[in-house]
């Protein structure tokens, strides 16, 4: 039985329909394991794996979090949940078990899956009372599953953690009907078609792992090359000798890529357009790509939103430098002032999105749900400046959030492990430029009366308790106290000079 509710088709039938159309067409090439996949195996799969969580008792609603690198099963496992109306919570495995405990403790999953790589990490996790682990490969069953009640569009599918400006970590809910419209405004505003085909090597604890080019593909019936870990050398490799068509990255990975002896003179013939997003993207990048023969675009987005909102046109990537480029197709933006009202062209405003591919709020969280909508739309917390023809030029982002590598990083969660180190009095973390990283982290510090620290003792201090790319690069000691405002608040303004 299809999961039709009203003109919606739910993700759950896009697999068992390609299953019907053109079952023996190529969906996925694992690098992996050098194994490929059809649309039949791929749906086949998924129909076990429902068997599976239906019974090991799994309910509408329960969580499945999953540990792993990018594997084949848990694309099918995203689409078991969906029929079966399950949530599914990808965890960010370069986090600390600091980290993620917090996070478990939240989503409260019935199962933890994982993969063989992360066996040993995942015993060393506090898992909540009456959850179970297992590995990955194994969450499947010859069987079938019970019939159960169709999931409505709005029922949650998937729980995405991202870390809050107050580093407490906030989980997305993303529902069948955001996932859905986002495959839609993306296939319809970038021309995708069944004869496309992505390299999807970001982690699909990413929105943009699993929803830049993951889900809207399998919705067009296109073709998937799994890398589990980027590598760029690998990556060029795998765009020439599967013909990839597009080629989604961020500026850093782009900038790997071109570092590397074969850029030069590997087949890159078959690509339609690269795409970059996560971080600004510097001109010369751009060029270089172009240099090539390359289609290069920008885009710009959120978790909470999409997360494929902007596109700035492949023609615009030089003349329109800085801009993230034009709404997409199923997107409405506004740009607007303190009072919500709509400023002029080129003023410095909030960006508000709406339409169909907006989130369901946060998981057990009212009071910041109610603040991200306002009616209707959603307050992005970015500022920016929107000009005559419609193209948006991103000012500042989420309060003092900065970008390394394309990983979001926000400063009160690394400041506030800082603070826990008994010879650390102040701290305060801001984004300092870097050639590779783009951005990396440099921190203040102000150390209590009589207390004596190193730099290299508070990095390994935080490092048992934050992910590498958190960690900052630099550290300043500063004998005085950090510049505030009247009402106490640090003026990171001043620390930036």
């Amino acid at each position: 039985m299809f999961a039709m509710r009203g003109d919606e088709m739910l993700i759950a039938d896009w697999l068992a329909r390609w299953r019907d159309y053109e079952p023996e067409r190529e969906a996925l090439f694992d690098a992996a394991s050098g194994r490929r996949y059809s649309y039949r195996d791929l749906a086949d799969a998924m129909d076990r794996q429902c068997a599976w969580l239906d019974a090991s008792g799994v309910g509408a609603g329960e969580r499945i979090a999953v540990l792993a690198v990018n594997h084949p099963e848990t694309v099918t496992l995203l689409f078991a949940c969906a029929r079966l109306g399950c949530i599914m919570v990808p965890l960010n495995y370069r986090l600390t078990a600091a980290e993620l405990n917090p996070i478990l403790a939240d989503a409260e999953p019935v199962w933890l899956l994982h993969d063989a790589a992360h066996a040993a990490f995942v015993a060393s996790l506090e898992l909540p009372a009456g959850c179970r682990s297992g590995k990955l490969a194994d969450a499947n069953h010859a069987g079938r599953a019970a019939d159960r009640p169709l999931p409505d569009a709005e029922q949650p599918l998937l729980i995405l953690y991202t870390s809050g400006t107050t580093g407490r970590p906030k989980g997305v809910l993303q529902s069948q009907r955001m996932i859905t419209w986002n495959a839609i405004n993306t296939a319809v505003t970038w021309d995708l078609s069944g004869t496309d085909c992505a390299l999807v090597h970001t982690p699909f604890f990413h929105t943009g792992g699993l929803h830049v080019l993951t889900t809207p593909l399998l919705q067009r019936g296109g073709r998937l090359v799994l890398l589990p870990l980027f590598e760029p050398q690998t990556a060029l490799q795998l765009v020439e000798q599967e013909r990839v068509t597009i080629l989604f990255a961020v500026p850093t990975m782009f900038q790997m890529m071109l570092a590397c002896e074969a850029f030069a003179r590997c087949d890159l013939s078959a690509l339609r357009f690269c795409i970059s997003g996560g971080a600004p993207c510097p001109t010369a990048l751009i060029e270089a790509y172009q240099a090539r023969g390359l289609v290069f675009k920008q885009g710009y987005g959120l978790t909470e939103a999409g997360p494929n909102c902007f596109t700035l046109h492949q023609r615009d990537a030089v003349p329109r430098i800085g801009s993230v480029g034009r709404p997409n197709f199923y997107t409405e933006a506004r740009v607007v002032n303190a009072a919500g009202e709509p400023v002029a062209a080129m003023q410095v405003g909030e960006l508000w999105l709406a339409g169909p591919t907006l989130c369901s709020g946060y998981w057990r969280n009212p009071d910041a749900s109610a603040q991200l909508f306002a009616g209707c739309w959603l307050r992005t917390g970015d500022l920016v400046r929107m000009d005559a023809d419609g193209y948006c030029f991103v000012v500042d982002r989420k309060k003092d959030m900065y970008i390394s590598g394309g990983e979001n990083v926000y400063p009160a969660e690394v400041e506030a492990v800082l603070l826990q180190h008994p010879a650390v009095g102040e701290a305060a973390v801001i984004g300092v430029p870097h050639a590779k990283w783009g951005e990396v982290g440099e921190a203040h510090v102000v150390l209590r009366d009589g207390c004596v620290c190193s730099g290299e003792q508070l990095l390994a201090f935080a490092g048992e308790r934050l992910a590498r790319y958190k960690l900052p690069q630099h550290i300043v000691f500063s004998q005085q106290g950090l510049p505030r405002t009247p009402t106490g608040k640090i003026r990171k303004n001043l620390l930036r000079g």
